[in-house]
């Protein structure tokens, strides 16, 4: 069974694959769908410098009558890119959304070889120069943002927001950061930084970007890595991810947009317990504010940190609820 706030459902089954998990998404039955299926590729400059240019990947249906539609930005995990996220891009398309993907720092056409995303962490924590973990991905989504409403096929106010792990982490942050995202479905990436350090439970977090750590070990003179190495890390290449950025205080700055967050019950790297205080405070706000059914927390019993198609099925129907009305 699912664990969720205020509600069960039944039990799914699920594929070890994630790409298969994407591939489950609903999607249109269309004759020739190939054929009517829009793409663009285009390019944002967010900033100065070779990173600040943001490679995005639109794809939507072409229509005789052009109006204005639902859009959602799907955000790619861990050495991924905005093409490995096609399924998702296809099927929403097929329903009548704009999606859009775009390639995260370090990622995709943004990567010059396979260590580059290993690589600027590490110089983010020897300068402290860039913040190639989470935050400046979330600069981009702002300018993207800006880009999105200006298009005259977009319906502005109803623009969505999802992604998985690193991409949950990257929705998560994008939507606290601009409220131009309406609707918020992060899948395997919200965590309580904090929560995790003071409960001797980041194991499985750092062993996602291990180098970087491994590089301030030895740059603090440590034999392993401990706590104390973990929290400098987060205060250098993501400062305030562990205090005033971290989940306690980033998810009521969500409130009162619809916001379902989805996790493996079971995942190391988004422990469970450590959701549990800010879930109870979000339920609080959400309910003050008349919409407690805006808010809803799903964790999949003995799933880890993987993507599931009930996962996939839940995020859809969540930004389908919201964002089609």
């Amino acid at each position: 069974m699912w664990r969720s706030s205020g509600c069960i459902s039944s039990k799914f089954s699920v594929a070890d694959d994630p790409l298969k998990a994407m591939e489950c998404c609903p999607k249109a039955d269309i004759d020739g769908f190939k054929d009517l299926l829009r793409e663009e590729n285009l390019y944002l400059i967010t900033e100065a410098g070779d990173q600040g240019r943001l490679p995005v990947l639109i794809l939507s249906m072409k229509e005789s009558n052009p109006q204005r539609r639902p859009a959602v930005v799907f955000l790619h995990s861990t050495h991924k890119c905005k093409e490995w996220l096609r399924p998702l891009l296809e099927a929403y398309a097929s329903r009548g959304y704009i999606a859009i993907a775009i390639d995260s720092r370090y990622h995709g056409e943004r990567a010059s070889s396979k260590t580059t995303y290993r690589d600027a962490l590490i110089s983010s924590w020897k300068k402290g120069d860039t913040m190639p973990f989470i935050f400046d991905t979330v600069w981009d989504l702002i300018k993207l943002a800006d880009y999105l409403t200006q298009r005259e096929d977009i319906d502005t106010a109803r623009i969505g927001i999802t992604g998985e792990s690193l991409g949950g982490m990257h929705a998560w942050y994008g939507a606290v950061a601009d409220t131009r995202y309406a609707v918020v479905a992060p899948i395997i990436g919200v965590q309580g930084f904090r929560w995790a350090i003071e409960n001797d439970k980041w194991h499985g977090r750092v062993d996602s970007i291990k180098p970087v750590f491994e590089e301030a070990r030895i740059d603090l003179g440590k034999n392993e890595i401990d706590k104390e190495v973990v929290e400098k890390v987060w205060d250098r290449i993501a400062p305030g991810l562990a205090s005033h950025f971290d989940l306690d205080h980033t998810i009521l700055a969500i409130a009162p947009r619809p916001l379902l967050i989805v996790n493996g019950a079971e995942d190391p790297r988004c422990p469970l317990p450590g959701l549990k205080i800010p879930e109870s405070r979000a339920c609080k706000v959400y309910e003050e504010a008349n919409c407690l059914d805006k808010f809803k927390l799903i964790a999949q019993p003995g799933i880890g940190h993987q993507m599931t198609p009930l996962m996939v099925k839940e995020a859809c129907d969540w930004l389908d609820r919201f964002l089609k009305q």
